[in-house]
């Protein structure tokens, strides 16, 4: 069996730390501010902090991503395919960015130079930790013993098993991303409205509910993840959160006191996500049924 390196793209949204450890690559994207700043971000930030990115949108500037090009792509995979090991990619979802099908040019280029070695690319239908997570389990995979093909579809077969839930405290920055009209937004924000939102199965940011105060969308979350998870107790659960450290903390706790899981471990949301929603965003991950229970309400 051929070695493979797996590698993920900076909107994983995970711990840089996990990331070395489980021998993950990222792939470094370019955010461009309306304000006219750029810098490449990293998921340690290096290059620009979470606190003066969150600090920036709070003032009204907004931010964008540019597509990783196909020539981004040959540029990173060439040394690791030089090295002689094979790549799985495992790519924010098609269902919020043409990053896929970017990749999939590349791969098709790669092909040709390195005959008999593989760039496989799966589109994890995931976004912000979720497809850090996504990218934690296929680590797990291949230290397991799964070969590329093993890994690839294991991976597509359970993609849809990763829940994301996301709450905004403010939702000022789903107006200006165009997810909510104004009046929505305007009423919302009188009545103390919190969306719930979670990435569908088609890999896209969607509303699901809409409940009164901070405390019960938060709690709301954990009612989702508690229908949808299976075998808790061996699972890590991950959350992500924008510029709320300390509410993130205590959110950590409460999931540990609801959900008997081995642990839950906090990241920080990038820019990537974080200019659609905004500070006080917080996410919760965990492998399940499916993305959102079968009932609705």
């Amino acid at each position: 069996m051929r070695d493979y390196q797996i590698i993920t793209d900076a909107t994983c949204d995970m711990n840089q730390d996990l990331l070395d450890k489980n021998n993950i690559l990222v792939i470094p994207m370019d955010v461009k501010m309306t304000d006219g700043e750029e810098f490449l971000h990293y998921p340690d930030f290096r290059n620009y902090s979470s606190e003066a990115f969150y600090a920036k949108i709070k003032s009204g500037v907004m931010a964008s991503t540019t597509q990783i090009t196909p020539s981004k792509y040959i540029d990173f995979f060439s040394p690791v395919l030089d090295s002689g090991k094979d790549i799985l990619y495992i790519c924010f979802s098609s269902g919020m960015s043409g990053t896929w099908e970017s990749s999939m040019l590349a791969a098709n280029v790669l092909a040709e130079k390195y005959e008999g070695q593989r760039v496989v690319s799966i589109d994890s239908l995931c976004a912000c930790g979720g497809e850090g997570v996504f990218a934690l389990k296929a680590a797990e995979n291949k230290q397991n013993g799964m070969d590329i093909d093993e890994n690839a579809k294991w991976l597509t077969e359970n993609r849809l098993k990763l829940a994301h839930y996301f709450t905004v405290d403010s939702l000022d920055c789903l107006k200006r991303g165009g997810r909510i009209s104004k009046a929505t937004a305007i009423i919302g924000t009188a009545l103390d409205i919190k969306p719930i939102l979670y990435v569908n199965d088609e890999g896209k940011l969607v509303v699901y509910k809409k409940v009164r105060g901070r405390k019960t969308s938060l709690h709301y979350m954990i009612t989702l993840t508690k229908e949808t998870i299976v075998d808790p107790e061996s699972q890590t659960l991950y959350i992500t959160q924008a510029d709320c450290a300390d509410e993130a903390e205590e959110f950590r706790k409460e999931v540990m006191r609801e959900i008997p899981c081995r642990d839950v471990v906090i990241t920080k949301v990038g820019p990537v996500v974080g200019t659609h929603t905004g500070p006080d965003h917080v996410c919760l991950f965990s492998w399940g049924t499916g993305r959102i229970p079968a009932r609705q309400g």
